[in-house]
């Protein structure tokens, strides 16, 4: 048995000790290994939510546990995976052995939510204990009554689906079968999620064994000398960051969209005070509602270091010393931004915590308009389920194709992507292949393309959300509808504004068998006969800026790309386009803008 050691603050190496070009490979091997993770997630998964749409996250740990490489993946899970190593680090001390492998998902302790299922494997070197490869995924099916577990109906986390708290799937290298078969048995699709628990059991022996060998070569002692000096690296850089802002409070807030529960719109405010080289975020929400839109600690923390994130833009490398300087006061327990059980959360990954993130980057974007970064699209997406009639078998699909939303501007720099979001991941899933969708799944895609007007008007315009339109083909299909963004557009900020907000929406519909249309504002279930359709438009990206101001060439392009509309451009930009070529009419285009200053 081996205890953890309790911080890797105690003895701190001095800066400079560490030979530049011995710290450059040595973080070179380290981002290797979790590279080679996520390589092997992509191509062992069975799922397609995992193989082409990329909903994992693979991080390295040091033995404290701290985060020491991340890899370019999803948001929503590299800031829960900091609290959650350590409650299974915790859980297990004096009980952590060379072969273990641990598992979780449990929100309870500081998992994220039950859909996503992680494992961490502790990596050893001379019978010492030395990093942790840790690997989060988005599992398609994690039982309880509704295909995929996001069960608007469930008014306790009972109703969600599997739970599981820390427990070792393998044991000083063996293989407990009798708990891997109980995980893959309470799951609709039991050869895909098997599939999938197996891609991260490589994914986290790949990374040991990168680590193994970077160890064998270099020694120890001097590896964890450089990871400490990357650690205080990305520390120095985060506290340089926040010492360019000047000292003060700042207050703001945002709504959490009333989805389907019938209480009403929810207002989570924050509270950023910034301190010379300190950062301080306190949260105030309302109490936890019987809902599924509930945020435990962990993902609560997610949200929050995105939004800081997005803000301050710190530099490379990213791990968790850029957080040392940064402190969270999440209020009370029992609120929607620190629940405890028995509180529903399935859907907090994406509502809350995209409205903590608008919380907390709005405020210090209205506080400091130089830096002024605006919104994400937020997700509203379609889970699909049903019997397959090709193969006799159940599928369950997280339709992620369904969810890219627009990317938001950062002024003064560039106008937002297109279809990458939503905010929760920020650009780090993949919608995929629209025929790889149809080659697994009884489905057809008609319709997958951007959103004309939905990026949100600005001298910094916000990236377009898609439309994405599928059918249920040959077989009777669960959809089930969840997600916000339908009530309120992403973020705009500087200034910027919309005279037809509706635009940067999301919208589901059904179409019927009979071509009548059935317009989805809340998240519920509903049931599609072979033929029928659902139609997805997902929000646009927030703004920054007048939008009077922006270039009238950068508008006319838009145009021509299908991103803005001729109608937009004149209501929206003040553009007047000629009617032959498109080309800009810079006299009208001038009188227009002069009338609506």
């Amino acid at each position: 048995m081996t205890n953890l050691p309790e911080s890797s603050m105690s003895a701190p190496v001095p800066r400079g000790r560490i030979d530049p070009i011995t710290l450059a490979v040595v973080r070179g091997a380290l981002e290797t290994a979790q590279r080679e993770m996520t390589l092997t997630m992509e191509r062992t998964g069975r799922s397609s939510v995992l193989t082409v749409s990329r909903d994992f996250s693979n991080a390295i740990f040091n033995a404290t546990p701290e985060m020491i490489v991340q890899g370019q993946d999803l948001p929503i899970h590299l800031g829960s995976l900091m609290l959650a190593t350590k409650a299974v680090a915790r859980f297990f001390d004096g009980d952590v052995k060379p072969g273990d492998v641990m598992f979780h998902n449990d929100p309870s302790y500081d998992g994220s939510h039950i859909a996503d299922w992680c494992t961490y494997k502790p990596v050893f070197f001379d019978d010492e204990l030395v990093f942790w490869t840790v690997s989060k995924g988005h599992m398609a099916d994690s039982g309880g009554p509704v295909p995929g577990s996001y069960n608007p109906g469930a008014r306790e986390i009972y109703a969600e689906g599997l739970r599981i708290p820390p427990i070792k799937i393998y044991d000083e290298g063996r293989e407990r079968t009798d708990i891997l078969n109980l995980l893959v048995t309470n799951t609709r699709t039991r050869r895909n999620q098997a599939g999938d628990l197996r891609a991260q059991l490589g994914a986290v022996k790949v990374g040991e064994a990168h680590l193994v060998a970077l160890l064998h070569k270099y020694g120890a002692v001097e590896v964890k000398a450089c990871v400490a000096e990357l650690l205080q690296l990305a520390e120095l850089q985060m506290r340089r960051r926040i010492s360019e802002l000047p000292d003060g409070v700042h207050t703001g807030s945002r709504f959490v969209e009333d989805i389907g529960h019938g209480l009403g719109d929810k207002e989570i405010r924050v509270t950023v005070t910034i301190r010379g080289e300190q950062l301080k975020v306190s949260l105030d929400a309302p109490p936890q509602i019987p809902f599924y839109t509930n945020s435990y600690r962990a993902n609560t923390t997610s949200g929050v270091y995105l939004g800081l994130v997005m803000f301050l833009q710190p530099e490379a490398p990213y791990n968790e010393g850029m957080y040392r300087s940064i402190e969270i006061d999440y209020g009370p327990l029992g609120t929607m931004v620190n629940a405890v059980e028995p509180a529903p959360h399935v859907a907090c990954t994406t509502c809350p915590s995209e409205t903590i993130t608008d919380a907390v980057r709005d405020t210090l974007s209205a506080a400091y308009p130089s830096r002024a970064v605006a919104g994400w699209g937020h997700c509203s997406a379609v889970n699909c389920a049903g019997l397959d009639p090709r193969r006799d078998s159940e599928y369950v699909h997280m339709m992620v194709s369904s969810l890219m939303c627009g990317a938001g501007a950062v002024g003064g720099l560039m106008d937002g992507w297109h279809g990458v979001g939503p905010q929760a991941g920020l650009g780090g899933g993949a919608a995929g292949d629209m025929e790889l969708i149809e080659y697994h799944y009884p489905l057809v895609i008609h319709r997958y393309g951007f959103s004309t007007d939905s990026g949100a008007p600005g001298e910094w315009r916000g990236g377009c959300g898609l439309v994405h339109e599928v059918e249920a083909l040959d077989h009777r299909m669960t959809a089930v509808i969840w997600g916000e963004g339908r009530k309120y557009p992403a973020s705009s900020v500087g200034g910027a504004r919309s005279e037809r907000p509706q635009d940067g929406v999301g919208r589901v519909e059904i179409v019927r068998a009979d071509g009548a249309v059935q317009t989805i504002d809340r998240n519920c279930v509903v049931t599609l006969e072979p033929g029928e359709r659902f139609i997805t438009r997902s929000a646009g990206g927030g703004a920054v800026g007048d939008s009077h101001v922006r270039d009238p060439e950068k508008v006319r392009a838009d145009v021509a790309e299908g991103f803005v509309s001729r109608r937009a451009a004149r209501e929206e930009y003040g553009v007047v386009l000629e009617s032959e070529d498109g080309a800009v009419d810079l006299n009208a285009t001038a009188r227009l803008r002069a009338r609506l200053v």
